[in-house]
């Protein structure tokens, strides 16, 4: 099953300059208890990002995906080259994390959804695409601490 998981603002809002435009603790427990050991797909400048948060430590995730058109090598991390063609083909359950234009590639492949509602609006210059929520429908949903945490489930046609 392929899944996403973001968390954006009113605004939909999910960036500035390639990190997060807020710090909460919760939203942050709240995504490394959802992607702890899974098997993630991410683009190149999020890769970047993490690493830059982890330093020398190792990426807290099972197997790792790096979509990118240019041919690099991850020392740990698959290159995928062709996303599309990955999400036709995998038979792996897949956390997508990241960023924008990954998100906007495996959308279509989703079945499910784990979105976290930052109440208010915040700096940034990364934007969630608008998309159909109709084709969805919540299956969670918790309040805490001025962060919604929904996750939604593709409505089957």
């Amino acid at each position: 099953m392929i899944s996403l998981i973001w968390a954006m603002d009113e605004n939909w809002l999910i960036g500035k300059d390639n990190v997060l435009p807020w710090h909460y603790p919760k939203d942050l427990a709240y995504f490394k208890s959802k992607t702890k050991n899974q098997t993630v797909l991410m683009g190149d400048m999020t890769y970047e990002s993490l690493k830059g948060y982890y330093k020398e430590k190792p990426l807290p995730f099972g197997k790792i995906y790096v979509a990118n058109l240019v041919d690099k090598a991850y020392p740990d991390a698959h290159l995928v080259k062709d996303i599309h063609q990955f999400f036709k083909e995998t038979k792996e359950d897949v956390m997508v994390i990241g960023g924008k234009t990954i998100y906007q590639l495996a959308l279509p492949y989703a079945k499910r959804l784990y979105i976290t509602y930052v109440l208010g609006r915040h700096q940034g210059n990364v934007y969630f695409s608008p998309f159909d929520l109709s084709k969805f429908k919540v299956i969670e949903k918790t309040m805490e601490d001025g962060l919604i945490f929904a996750v939604y489930e593709r409505i089957s046609s």
